[in-house]
């Protein structure tokens, strides 16, 4: 109750004295277990002691950072430059506390109506936090003011959405803002639209549905506005017998579940001659990926079938024999599965566009090409993200699918 009283109003009792304080809490952890568990069996708060379990306590925090979304720091990340020595860094951040960047963004943007106090203070001080840091001096753009605005909302929504599953008293709020066109922007957390059949799930609510179900010998399923899991949503994981459509599909930053096989499989299945037209194969990880996209033609067809592949790049400056001696290993590799690998150099020089184009009336558009992969350990052969493509935290990228 002590904390739970100065997390709200700056003060607390000891004995008859009232007193105050201006330090911020800030609480850093370990899950106990992977995301989309905590969000089928309890919250993301589950790892927090029982006592802490408490939702008036858990409703004062500001925002939730999502660790696993943070890569683990490795060598190559350290400035090879001069830094501040940490104390005059703390002093430079404890001077900035009297600064206020809350209202740095409400000439350009306006939250929903929705949000109560509570999910405002939590916003404004999350967002002022965050451009202290990133833009100590105010200038920033509008895409970056937006983009700071989004983390802040992100983090308390995060919050919020726990809540609703630990206590079915608070309602559901719309985290939105709107633009000075007055155009609306919803904000969803990144495990909600990788688990949306696991995130809106409410835990106490269900479990007791589902013990009552059991005892009359049915079962319960999930509410009809309750979107599929991400690995049942097409093209992601599409059947035989759901009809391919054109559509625009945009993949958030460090999202995962996404692999060649359930995003391009279903549209190269089928295809007799696939046309890959990328500039940007040229190293290394750029090279295992199209090698990767080949495993998946390759199981796309029978063993007695056979598909030509062509692959137009743009040939290296610096390292073009490293380059077409790759390509060609990848060549030989494909000529024992059935696949006829050919490519070409663009000599042009205008070559920009990046897709894919099959023989049986599709073209997918790819605006990063196939390097749509966060950089991950390649020579680590007990990482799961070297074998499986799922695994892999994303770049934000978006693909379109066209029917020609």
């Amino acid at each position: 109750d002590i904390m739970k009283n100065y997390m709200a109003n700056k003060s607390f009792s000891r004995g008859v004295e009232t007193l105050g304080a201006e330090a911020s809490m800030v609480f850093v952890g370990n899950t106990d277990h992977t995301v989309p568990y905590m969000l089928k069996h309890s919250d993301l708060f589950d790892p927090l002691p029982e006592k802490f379990h408490d939702s008036a306590f858990l409703d004062r925090i500001h925002s939730y950072i999502p660790g696993w979304e943070v890569d683990v720091i490795r060598a190559e990340m350290f400035s090879a430059g001069y830094g501040f020595v940490v104390d005059y860094l703390a002093e430079i951040l404890r001077s900035m506390r009297s600064h206020d960047y809350s209202d740095r963004y409400k000439a350009l943007f306006t939250l929903g109506d929705d949000i109560s106090t509570r999910d405002r203070d939590g916003i404004n001080k999350t967002f002022s936090g965050l451009m202290k840091l990133l833009f100590p001096d105010g200038q920033a753009s509008d895409a970056e003011i937006e983009e700071v605005l989004r983390c802040a909302v992100e983090g308390r929504k995060r919050v919020k959405d726990q809540l609703l599953r630990i206590d079915a008293t608070y309602p559901e709020v719309r985290f939105a803002y709107s633009n000075a066109a007055g155009q609306e922007r919803l904000v969803h957390t990144l495990e909600e639209d990788e688990y949306p059949h696991q995130y809106h799930r409410r835990v106490a609510v269900d479990d007791s549905a589902e013990a009552t179900a059991g005892t009359q010998g049915a079962s319960v399923t999930a509410e009809p506005s309750q979107s599929m899991p991400v690995a049942e949503q097409p093209p992601r994981s599409k059947t035989a017998d759901t009809p391919l459509k054109e559509q625009h599909l945009v993949f958030q930053e460090n999202q995962r579940g996404v692999s060649f096989d359930k995003l391009f499989g279903p549209y190269l299945a089928g295809a007799k001659r696939i046309v890959v037209t990328d500039p940007y194969l040229r190293m290394f990880h750029q090279l295992r990926n199209l090698m990767e996209l080949m495993e998946t033609v390759s199981k796309l067809h029978g063993p007695e079938d056979e598909v030509a592949v062509h692959v137009v790049t743009v040939e290296d400056e610096f390292n073009g024999d490293r380059q077409t001696e790759n390509l060609q290993k990848i060549a030989d590799a494909c000529a024992t599965v059935g696949i006829q690998f050919t490519w070409a150099y663009d000599t042009s020089g205008t070559k920009h566009d990046r897709d894919i184009t099959t023989d049986h009336g599709w073209k997918v558009v790819l605006s990063r090409g196939l390097d749509v992969f966060q950089r991950f350990e390649l020579n680590d052969a007990f990482n799961f993200a070297n074998r499986l493509q799922e695994q892999r935290q994303c770049k934000e990228f978006n693909v379109t699918f066209v029917r020609i």
